[in-house]
């Protein structure tokens, strides 16, 4: 219950969320999961609708029908970011988008994250995984046992290999 007030208060907000372990409706379809989550209308000259979702995530207008329980990690995961999507948020708030994905489906989130960024969706990422956060964020904050240790940009991040090795837990070697 409380899980789901928070959702419907942030799509209130204008917030899209795609939380950490994605909690799609497994016993619905995957029509039914994109249908529920339409919550707001959207003044955006391209308001995100079921076929524009089935447009970004092909996979999901070929399995509309599917029982969502029975999908893959990787396309569980991009039916949660189309849930989010067709409330048409201002701001998409991603929770750790490549949890326990493959390699091959965090670049096809990363490519997604990154095609959305560039269509001109705000983006909030909570991620651990590092290279992936670092591809397509413009800044990055990094918070260290709950306190904020970095704000700047990604070019601040990766020409410190110091704040690299004390924070996101890389170490660089140098030749």
């Amino acid at each position: 219950m409380y899980w789901s007030v928070v959702v419907v208060l942030l799509g209130i907000l204008g917030i899209g969320l795609v939380p950490q372990g994605r909690r799609i409706f497994p016993s619905l379809s995957v029509r039914e999961n994109l249908v529920i989550a339409r919550q707001r209308e959207s003044e955006s000259e391209r308001p995100w609708t079921l076929d524009r979702i089935f447009e970004l995530f092909p996979r999901l207008g070929e399995r509309a029908r599917q029982v969502a329980g029975s999908l893959s990690g990787g396309e569980q995961q991009m039916l949660a970011i189309g849930r989010a999507l067709i409330g048409n948020p201002r701001v998409l708030l991603l929770d750790e988008p490549s949890e326990g994905l493959a390699p091959l489906i965090v670049a096809e989130v990363a490519r997604t994250i990154r095609q959305l960024k560039d269509g001109g969706q705000s983006i909030v990422l909570v991620e651990q995984n590092s290279g992936l956060a670092l591809d397509v964020a413009d800044q990055v904050v990094i918070f260290n046992t709950g306190r904020c240790a970095f704000v700047g940009t990604v070019d601040q991040v990766r020409g410190n290999d110091d704040l690299i090795s004390q924070h996101l837990g890389v170490f660089h070697t140098h030749a």
